[in-house]
């Protein structure tokens, strides 16, 4: 009979402790869930912010250079260069997306998730 209280004093000690480790356990997945999406969040804004000052940049730049070639060309030669050198950045954008787009936003969207 001694042995058997005992026991159920350890089981209820082990349950306890089970208990406690499982809240434990959330409440990290909590803060880790928490993290991931604060730093994915942070990295979005960034980003979105450094494409819109990058676009306000290209489209000085894209007035200058036309305006400048405007000059040696006539202006409806230098906007149709401009333009020209406009689709073929898109286009070898379009091309090289995998490389220069695709994998390393899966790089950095793995090491997001799955790194702890």
């Amino acid at each position: 009979m001694l042995s058997s209280d005992k026991n159920v004093e350890t089981i209820a000690q082990l349950a306890e402790i089970v208990k406690h480790y499982l809240g434990i356990q959330t409440e990290y997945l909590k803060l880790d869930v928490v993290d991931k999406l604060v730093r994915l969040l942070t990295f979005i804004a960034l980003a979105v912010v450094f494409l819109l000052i990058l676009l306000g940049v290209a489209m000085f730049c894209s007035f200058a250079f036309a305006f400048w070639l405007a000059s040696y060309t006539g202006t409806a030669i230098a906007f149709l260069v401009v333009g020209a050198l406009h689709i073929f950045l898109i286009l070898l954008v379009f091309f090289k997306r995998h490389a220069w787009i695709e994998k390393p936003l899966v790089r950095f969207f793995a090491n997001l998730l799955l790194n702890n």
